[in-house]
């Protein structure tokens, strides 16, 4: 039995996923969840000090990364941990890193390189990397770095409920960008039902104030839903929409909705050992394949929950945080 020390952003409860698993192989996993805000007045003042002048176009405050660093290194050395764990680890200044040399430790990036903070700074001192950008492994690894592709994952802990009836809408969770609001409205201008859930969509008052934007789409929302609820939400919906637009990397939301039972619509056909495209998923590549998409899942209820079993079947067997975390092992083994 090895001691076991998380080091993770929020990120929507990710982090448990991948304790709960870490625990299930048999370790003692500390938590250390290093952008972490518990009271309402530091939350508040991190938007004002912090996310309102980023906004305004005011350069990155050093002294937030150094703050978040202190504290990760008083919770390495507390932990006295055998291996660590890093999920992306961006804010991370290069002390920490240097505090595990000689340690088994391991870092897993959620997302392109370009879209981080590591985009602008050396990676030779971190030691062990998984990344779900199958590109960035390439990369790293093209540079001598001990990188490899590791995609994200189903949290299977969470069972989806079954529904007690089927949603006439399509559904998509998740953050509102200009391309996939403009999915959206292509769906609803093509007269697809359609609901959008998250803080970007959804017309809540404090919503609005919260993402420093009043504007919203004229399209149906509703606010955050939580990782079980989202599940429940995408396992009784006709349909889930995963938009993905210039990443290449898949999100959680691809073995997500898999996992749950959803039938989701997809804006990749690259899928090549992920899932079977058409028998799992399904994917569209314009505006007017996503329609008629939509329109089968309404019609054609035998194709719908084919899919569904086969996507979830597949998910279970190959796909879940619990397969994830063995090749975490391995990497920092």
């Amino acid at each position: 039995m090895s001691r076991v020390l998380l080091v993770s952003p929020t990120f929507h409860g990710y982090w448990r996923a991948v304790q709960t698993s870490l625990e299930g192989r048999g370790h003692v996993v500390q938590a250390h969840l290093y952008d972490e805000l518990l009271s309402v007045p530091a939350k508040v003042g991190n938007k004002v000090r912090h996310e309102l002048k980023e906004r305004l176009g005011h350069e990155h405050d050093a002294r937030r990364d150094q703050h978040t660093t202190e504290h990760a290194l008083v919770a390495l050395r507390a932990s006295r941990a055998d291996a660590v764990v890093i999920v992306k680890g961006d804010q991370l200044g290069d002390d920490f890193w240097t505090a595990l040399e000689g340690r088994p430790h391991v870092l897993w990036l959620y997302d392109e390189l370009r879209r981080t903070r590591w985009k602008t700074r050396s990676m030779t001192i971190v030691g062990p990397i998984c990344s779900y950008s199958r590109l960035d492994a390439e990369a790293l690894m093209g540079l001598g770095l001990p990188a490899r592709h590791l995609p994200l994952a189903f949290d299977h802990q969470l069972r989806p409920h079954p529904p007690s009836r089927r949603m006439s809408e399509t559904v998509f969770i998740g953050a509102r960008y200009p391309e996939r609001q403009r999915t959206l409205e292509a769906l609803a201008d093509g007269g697809i039902p359609v609901r959008a859930f998250g803080r970007d969509w959804s017309h809540h008052p404090w919503d609005r104030l919260r993402t420093w934007d009043l504007r919203r789409p004229t399209l149906p929302a509703g606010r955050d839903l939580d990782r079980g609820d989202a599940y429940d939400t995408m396992t009784a919906a006709r349909a889930t929409l995963n938009i993905h637009g210039d990443q290449d990397g898949f999100t959680m939301r691809t073995f997500e909705a898999c996992g749950a039972g959803a039938l989701q619509l997809i804006d990749r056909s690259d899928l090549q050992g992920l899932y079977d495209d058409g028998s799992e998923l399904a994917s569209y590549s314009s505006d007017a394949e996503m329609i008629d998409l939509c329109h089968r899942a309404a019609v054609d209820i035998r194709w719908s929950e084919r899919v569904r079993t086969a996507a979830r079947a597949r998910t279970m067997a190959e796909h879940t945080f619990d397969h994830r975390v063995k090749v975490l092992e391995e990497s920092w083994g």
